[in-house]
């Protein structure tokens, strides 16, 4: 039987949040099957759990955000830790958090990856579930050059094809476009590394929003008109796409459960991958949720454990 895993034993990060700019703890802990992920917002006179799901999701600007049902409790830039979760393949896990945002720490996945990997992952005696994408599920929002969708198709495994197009120097010499297919790809060395990135035009706009407050040249990349303005250049010589295959990932596993499915995009962004997400769950007929009694028969890339890069 392929089994549900969650973290060993509990683990710390402390960082500022990219867009609150405000100092924020984290505690990774273990969780009994069957309960998913949830943040649990520690500060407050009397904590508040906030289980991830997609209906939980209440802001994609910029980033994607979760609230409490029925409490106006939530949690911000969720989607590179969930992004982590996905790639490593936990199911259970409470993250403990004592403000509303989740720390930036290097503006990618990595160091979650690390964390992770460094609790220890283990196996419970609970079935894996999946959910399987049975029809072609797309979202299209604009026209012309201001396209942009995302696409979900029936697939025995979990493969993401994202394009992007921005138009700027800086982002155009490099790879537009990237395939990443769990079966035959390592998320800790091909994914996990890309950094979030922005440009410095667009930073007193985003700060008179209450955005970006914490946003820096050790946690993103930042281009101005003309060029990659951090001193070590990019990771990857297609890292802005790659940065956009890492979020779709963390957005994508806000369904709760791993998705048996090819992911395609053009231009997308958070609040596109959640109204793909919400346009699956309202088709019961396009999704089934399953589990695998042996793990031969389970899509190669979900029964392997990942190695630490």
């Amino acid at each position: 039987m392929l089994l549900q895993r969650t973290i060993k034993s509990l683990v710390n990060a402390v960082g500022v949040g990219v867009h609150s700019g405000q100092r924020v703890e984290l505690s990774l802990r273990p969780a009994a099957p069957d309960t998913g992920i949830v943040f649990r917002r520690v500060d407050l006179a009397e904590p508040v759990d906030i289980p991830v799901s997609t209906v939980a999701v209440t802001d994609t600007r910029m980033a994607t955000s979760i609230t409490a049902p029925g409490h106006s409790a939530r949690v911000q830039t969720i989607e590179h830790l969930l992004s982590a979760c996905s790639g490593l393949g936990l199911d259970n896990l409470y993250i403990d958090i004592t403000a509303e945002e989740v720390p930036i720490l290097d503006g990618s996945s990595a160091s979650f990856v690390f964390l992770l990997q460094s609790a220890g992952i283990v196996t419970q005696q609970s079935p894996k579930r999946f959910v399987r994408v049975l029809e072609s599920i797309e979202v299209k929002q604009g026209e012309g050059e201001q396209l942009k969708w995302a696409r979900l198709d029936p697939f025995e495994g979990f493969k993401l094809k994202f394009e992007i197009e921005f138009g700027h120097p800086a982002v155009d010499a490099t790879g537009q476009y990237v395939e990443f297919d769990l079966s035959r790809d390592n998320y800790a060395r091909d994914i996990a590394r890309a950094r979030t990135f922005g440009f410095t035009k667009d930073v007193e706009s985003l700060r008179a929003k209450g955005l970006g407050l914490g946003g820096g040249l050790d946690n993103a990349i930042v281009m101005d008109d003309y060029r990659v303005l951090n001193q070590g250049g990019l990771r990857y010589d297609d890292e802005f796409v790659k940065h956009k295959i890492l979020d779709a990932m963390g957005d994508l596993y806000c369904l709760g459960k791993p998705l048996l499915a090819s992911y395609s995009a053009f231009r997308s962004g958070h609040a596109l991958n959640n109204l793909l997400l919400r346009e699956l769950l309202a088709r019961p007929q396009a999704y089934e949720v399953v589990s695998f009694e042996q793990v031969e028969l389970a899509p190669s890339g979900f029964s392997r454990w990942l190695p630490a890069w």
